[in-house]
């Protein structure tokens, strides 16, 4: 064999050998990006999910409203990728515990009663305005000691949280929160979730607890794509409010 057809066959078997080194990196790369990302959202391959939503008050029988829909597609993508099965439940017919299924809760208060709940339970410093009644305080978030008003389609707020149910009975999927003043916050939220999960994970753990507040900015001209992160409300909004004694609420004489 000449020189020259030797120095072509070990050319061709480096070029071999590169790429099959390449494509098991990538390979690796990939599934260790896909394992944290089932990981984090508690849903590994072939495993089930709920996705939890309130009906439109505007429609017969069991509908969604748009936004809502629109959010149930942002998250299709999500549970696609990991492999896993959704389904959807309105909120008054979901009645059974959490931490056996990952699941989506999709919708204020005032809407989505089993939202409520999770909000009652899970996130005892946060105080959300259910009133019907229009007003200054109508929707409006309280976290701690802030307040944050809804102004219709140009500053709208929404909580976005990932839950890790607590305990040792191996019941330990996540339970995520999107608990907007409008519609379109909800869908703002799950799509911030769907797009930034890397970073959450990296910031938080992909086993972690976390309640952030979120801001769509002028959602009559651009939608829902432009929101802003508020701030993280974790430790205000899981800290249960103090209640006064006897002593401070009595009147100063």
């Amino acid at each position: 064999m000449s020189d020259d057809v030797r120095n072509l066959v070990l050319a061709l078997a480096a070029l071999v050998i590169g790429a099959v080194i390449g494509w098991f990196a990538r390979t690796y790369v990939w599934r260790r990006r896909l394992d944290r990302k089932q990981r984090f959202f508690g849903l590994p391959k072939d495993s089930e999910c709920l996705l939890v939503v309130p009906r439109d008050p505007g429609a017969r029988g069991w509908s969604l409203a748009r936004h809502d829909a629109f959010a149930l597609l942002e998250l299709s993508a999500v549970i696609q990728e990991c492999g896993a099965h959704a389904e959807v439940l309105a909120h008054d017919t979901s009645w059974q515990g959490f931490g056996a299924r990952t699941e989506f809760c999709i919708g204020g208060p005032a809407a989505n009663l089993r939202l409520a709940a999770h909000v009652r339970s899970m996130l005892p410093g946060v105080d959300i305005n259910t009133e019907a009644t229009s007003g200054p305080d109508q929707g409006a978030i309280t976290v701690g000691n802030d307040t944050y008003r809804l102004d219709k389609g140009a500053m709208e707020y929404v909580l976005l949280a990932r839950l890790a149910a607590a305990g040792d009975t191996g019941n330990d999927r996540p339970v995520f929160l999107s608990s907007g003043q409008r519609g379109i916050a909800n869908q703002a939220a799950v799509r911030y979730l769907a797009r930034h999960h890397a970073r959450l994970a990296r910031k938080h753990g992909v086993d972690g607890t976390f309640c952030l507040l979120l801001r769509v900015v002028n959602s009559q001209a651009y939608g829902s794509d432009v929101v802003e992160l508020v701030a993280d409300v974790t430790k205000a909004a899981t800290t249960p409010p103090k209640i006064k004694s006897q002593r401070d609420r009595s009147p100063a004489t």
